[in-house]
């Protein structure tokens, strides 16, 4: 009979002390006990010690600093270091901006239904909401900051929507496209006169009808019609999805876009 391979003493270690960050044990920023009281406490050699530190420092779970004041410091997962994963894999995969603008097309507008069906959104959703449409509104001639400020709708969208596997999975999408969004209409690509500002493709016309679109979006969040928000939201992520597809690169997906591993 094949004899079954025991797990390696210093997966043993990696997985106890992820246990431990996962499940809040250790916290963000807390630091791991000396490797000489790791060696005492699982009874195993510093070989297998250094390799579960390497092990957890892959993983994004720990920082290890060497010298003098060293030590492994604990970091929790965040949206940002997924959302920066994620895009790497993209862009393995050559996936394009389209592609995952398509994506959110189809599943974000699940979140404005989400949102509307939340018996506490009047709390927990609509000022949320507001704030980012008067943010529009105060900065609506400023091309770059507009388009910031749009962004930061959506994202609350996914933010407020109350499920935390959407608020992770669609988050990440979401940074990634905005990631996107940000090479298409940021300050770089809005350097120039007044003028070419005013006759950018992202014109005044195209962001009246886009916070027209979220202050609807908002209005039916806020009367708890789901149905209304998923369509809305649905129409609205179409006219966007082309508007910036139109007017950028379309090339595949660039992960050093994307923040999140130094979050």
């Amino acid at each position: 009979m094949r004899q079954l391979r025991q797990p390696r003493l210093a997966e043993i270690v990696a997985a106890r002390l992820r246990d431990d960050i996962l499940t809040g044990k250790l916290k963000e920023g807390d630091s791991l006990p000396r490797q000489e009281d790791l060696f005492t406490e699982f009874r195993v050699s510093p070989p297998a010690v250094r390799e579960a530190m390497r092990i957890l420092e892959t993983e994004g779970l720990i920082e290890v600093r060497r010298g003098n004041v060293g030590g492994a410091v604990v970091h929790l997962p965040t949206a940002g270091r997924t959302a920066q994963m994620i895009s790497m894999v993209l862009q393995t995969r050559g996936a394009t901006p389209g592609d995952v603008s398509g994506a959110l097309s189809q599943i974000e507008p699940v979140c404005a239904r989400l949102c509307a069906g939340r018996e506490d959104r009047e709390t927990e959703v609509v000022p949320h909401l507001r704030a980012a449409i008067e943010a529009q509104h105060a900065e609506f001639d400023d091309v770059a900051r507009y388009n910031a400020n749009a962004r930061a709708f959506h994202e609350t969208l996914v933010e407020r929507c109350g499920s935390e596997t959407m608020i992770l999975v669609i988050g990440a999408l979401e940074t990634i496209w905005s990631a996107h969004e940000g090479a298409v209409w940021g300050p770089r690509a809005a350097e120039g006169s007044a003028d070419e500002h005013a006759d950018s493709p992202l014109a005044q016309q195209t962001r009246r009808a886009a916070l027209r679109d979220h202050e609807k979006l908002l209005a039916a969040i806020e009367s708890g019609d789901a149905e209304r928000a998923y369509k809305l939201a649905s129409v609205h992520l179409a006219a966007t999805r082309h508007s910036t597809l139109s007017s950028g690169d379309a090339g595949t997906i660039n992960a050093s876009l994307v923040g999140g591993i130094s979050d």
